[in-house]
Parts: C-alpha cells; sequence; structure tokens
C-alpha cells in the first residue's frame, strides 16, 4: 500500500488544463462579483439626484451591501468547511446575481438598500471559497501567480461596470446596470459540473474513490491504486469549530490580520464609493468622474498581476508590507495638486496599491490556516475586515457633508495604509521568532519544503 501526501503532490503538480478550468471559473465568478459591488459608486451621482440623497443617507446606503458582505463572509466561510466549497459557491453565486437584478426594480431607497444587503451576502460569501479553492489545487510555485489572475477578475468587473454605466445610464437609467448582473445565471449549471470539490472536504467524508478521481484530474501524472492512502493536510480535524482560528498560538496573529484587513478593505471601499462623486464635486464632468473609477480599475488589474509575480518571487508576507505602505504614500501625494494627466496615474497606481495589497492579504490569510479551517479562517478575516470596507463610504460621505477640501479626503483614506502595513510587520516579526512550521513556512513563501508527494508502501496508520 502507498501513502500518498495530497499535499506535497498537488504542490508540484504542473499547469494543466485543470488548473486553467479552474481559475476560468473563478475568474469569471469574481468578475460578476466585483462587478456587482462596484455598481453602487457608478449610480451613486444618478441615485443622489433621482432621490435627493443627502452625503450621509448616500453613505449609509453605500454601506448595506458591505454590512451585507461581513454577514456572508463570517456565514458561509464557516459553512462552506461543513458543506463543501462547490455548493457554497453555487448558492453565494445564485444569491448575489439574482438579488442584483431585482436590485434595478428598486424605487425607494428603503428598498434598494435591503437589496443591496441580501446581494453582499452572497457577494461576501463567494470571496473566501473561491480563494480557498484555488490555493488548495494551485500548484506552489505559480500559487501567488494564480490567486492573482483569479482576482484580477474583480478589477475586470469594476471597468465592465464602469464602462457600461457610462453608456447604458444615459441611455436607459441607472436600472440598466443592474440588469447585466444576471449574466452568471445563465451559465451556472456549467459551472457547477466544472467546478471541483475541496479535495480535503471530500476525504475528510471519507470519500476516498472520489478523491482519488479529483487528484487524477488536477494531477495527471498520478496513477492511482486502489489501495492508495491519501493523506490530508496536517492538522486536520473532524469537526470545524471558529474556535481553532484562535487555537495553537494564532490568537495574536489572527487579530492582527483582522486589523490588516480592516484597514486595507476601508481604502479599497472608500476610494471606490466616493471617487467618482468626490470628482464631480472638485468639477469635473459625470463621465469624466466615472472615467477616473475606470482608471482605477485599470491600475488594479496591474497591480494585483504585479504583486502576485513579487509574492512568488520575494514573499508574501514582506511584499504584502510593501503594497500597503505604497498605497499609503500614493493617496497621500493625491492630496497634492497636481496636472490631470499626473493625477490618472495616480489613481492608477493608487488602484494598483490597495487592491494588489488586498489580494495579497487574501493568499497571505489563507496560507496561514490550516486547510480544514481555511475558508472559516478567510471568511472571518474578510468579515470582520468589513467592518473598514464600512467606515470608509461613511468616512467619505462625512467628509463630503462636511465640505472638506477633495485632498483631505484623499489623506484620510492613506492612514489605514500605514496602519495595515505595520500589523503585517509585527505579525512577521511574531512568526519569524518561532521555529518554522508547516503553518509558519506557508505563510513565509521564501522558505523552501522539501517533502516527497508519494512514499513508498508502508504499513503506518491513516494519517488523523
Amino acid at each position: 500500500m502507498r501513502t500518498i501526501d495530497v499535499a506535497a503532490l498537488l504542490d508540484g503538480a504542473r499547469f494543466n488544463a485543470f488548473h486553467a478550468r479552474l481559475l476560468f471559473w473563478g475568474a469569471l465568478i469574481i468578475i460578476f462579483d466585483g462587478y456587482d459591488l462596484v455598481i453602487y459608486g457608478v449610480v451613486l451621482p444618478a441615485l443622489m439626484k433621482d432621490w435627493g440623497l443627502s452625503a450621509l443617507q448616500a453613505g449609509l446606503l453605500g454601506s448595506c451591501a458591505l454590512l451585507g458582505m461581513m454577514v456572508g463572509a463570517l456565514f458561509f466561510g464557516q459553512l462552506s468547511d461543513r458543506i463543501g466549497r462547490r455548493k457554497t459557491i453555487t448558492l453565494c453565486v445564485l444569491l448575489f446575481s439574482g438579488i442584483t437584478v431585482i436590485n434595478g426594480f428598486a424605487r425607494t431607497p428603503e428598498a434598494f438598500g435591503l437589496m443591496r444587503f441580501l446581494a453582499g451576502i452572497g457577494i461576501g460569501g463567494v470571496m473566501p471559497n473561491v480563494i480557498a479553492l484555488m490555493n488548495e489545487y494551485a500548484p506552489k510555485k505559480l500559487r501567488g501567480t494564480l490567486i492573482a489572475v483569479m482576482f484580477t477578475g474583480y478589477s475586470v468587473g469594476g471597468m465592465l461596470s464602469a464602462g457600461l454605466g457610462m453608456w447604458l445610464i444615459p441611455l436607459h437609467g441607472w436600472s440598466s446596470v443592474f440588469f447585466v448582473a444576471g449574466v452568471p445565471l445563465l451559465v451556472l449549471p456549467l459551472m457547477v459540473r466544472q467546478l471541483p470539490e475541496s479535495i480535503n472536504f471530500v476525504l475528510r467524508k471519507g470519500q476516498g474513490t472520489a478523491a482519488r478521481r479529483l487528484l487524477q484530474r488536477a494531477v495527471p501524472d498520478y496513477q492511482s491504486l486502489r489501495d492508495d492512502d491519501l493523506r490530508r493536510e496536517a492538522g486536520q480535524a473532524p469537526k470545524v469549530s471558529v474556535m481553532q482560528i484562535f487555537q495553537d498560538g494564532r490568537l495574536i496573529n489572527t487579530l492582527l490580520l483582522w486589523l490588516a484587513f480592516c484597514c486595507s478593505l476601508l481604502m479599497i471601499y472608500g476610494i471606490s464609493a466616493w471617487l467618482p462623486k468626490l470628482m464631480n464635486t472638485a468639477g469635473y464632468g459625470i463621465n469624466s468622474s466615472i472615467g477616473f473609477l475606470l482608471v482605477l480599475n485599470f491600475g488594479a488589474i496591474f497591480g494585483s498581476l504585479f504583486g502576485g509575480w513579487l509574492a512568488d518571487r520575494f514573499g508574501l508576507g514582506r511584499v504584502l508590507v510593501c503594497f500597503l505602505a505604497a498605497s499609503a504614500l500614493v493617496l497621500g501625494l493625491m492630496a497634492v495638486k497636481a496636472p490631470l494627466a499626473v493625477l490618472y496615474v495616480l489613481i492608477a497606481i493608487a488602484g494598483g496599491g490597495t487592491t494588489g495589497a488586498q489580494i495579497l492579504a487574501n493568499a497571505f490569510a489563507v496560507q496561514y490556516y490550516p486547510a480544514h479551517i481555511r475558508s472559516t479562517g478567510l471568511g472571518w478575516a474578510m468579515g470582520i475586515g468589513r467592518v473598514g470596507a464600512i467606515i470608509g463610504p461613511m468616512l467619505g460621505a462625512a467628509m463630503h457633508a462636511a465640505e472638506l477640501p477633495l485632498q483631505f479626503s484623499f489623506l484620510a483614506f492613506a492612514v489605514p495604509g500605514l496602519i495595515g502595513a505595520a500589523a503585517i510587520g509585527v505579525f512577521l516579526l511574531r512568526v519569524n521568532r518561532k521555529r518554522p512550521t508547516p503553518v509558519d513556512v506557508d505563510v513565509d513563501v521564501d522558505v523552501d519544503v522539501d517533502t516527497a508527494s508519494v512514499s513508498q508502501p508502508s504499513s503506518a496508520p491513516p494519517h488523523p
């Protein structure tokens, strides 16, 4: 009987059609996830005009989806560790896509806010599960890059939302932008058939045959034998509890991750929600203001890809610290009056820094937690991080209502970047003071682990 180390085998796999399909479906889900989220910043000027909303009302309305995302991340992150990634992802897509379409029929701020909250539950729930699934199957040498490529879908979705908004809103009104969100429902049956289940979840359920089939798809060189003993990742437990993310010395590190997530998401959602309105108030036309949002998301694509490439070469933690600090620096520079061309460049870099930092933070968190609590750990980090995401739009609303200068707004959004960089820096110092363990090694990707994926026949008992 052979003992197969599933994690090591998947880590050493070559990129193949299985990974390409997973990347495609993950990116498509994230595209519409980003579309549905950024859509509020696109329609905000029109909503404020049509419904006569004050800045404070608009800020509260923008926070409805973010509050839903907090609930979704906390609930679905833990649920998927119990019922599986594929079922959870399907439920989330149905929720955020279907409810966003219904949102287009809202005719009062109250109905709009309720629909945004419900859609936000699906938006927040799908992210940690797609990340965890890609992290589990991606070859180790390409893991950061593949997660970054997949998450460029968020920026593509934001650009799609802004681009369609510039075209559709003047012709058909703001409701038309919401109806486009129904596209994922058309391909959902095909997605369900092609999206793989977590192999660690399958093994935890004792489904050895299904796990061998998944392993053969992910690693074509693996020749399955009926009596193969497939070992799950170290640290697996039969039951999943949220308290496990605080155990085994993870309490302080988990709190530091939460702080970094709060800071990163505050920057992203504060800027995304209020950039068009801030620039419109500064004297730019509505299409020009939405154009700034387009540039922000365009820069985010390149920042995400560049961040993933750097992380695979220089270490995920160190690159994350640099991106958070760079985001703060660029937002601070945007407080200085500059020519329009320079402003466009700074906005593009700000988009790359903030979104790139969040994507790196997602990968950082998912690699820190053991497989059986991976979605739970990331879900709670993203869920608690939504506190920052909720504060961001409200902070923008407060500064807009106070009629503060545009430069002050950008400085206020820069400060969280420094705090987030400090939190991750302390995290790395704590990890590096300890003797490296498999968890610490996953966080600090500079360290290579020489593990054999397949051992010789053994009489050792199965891994618990």
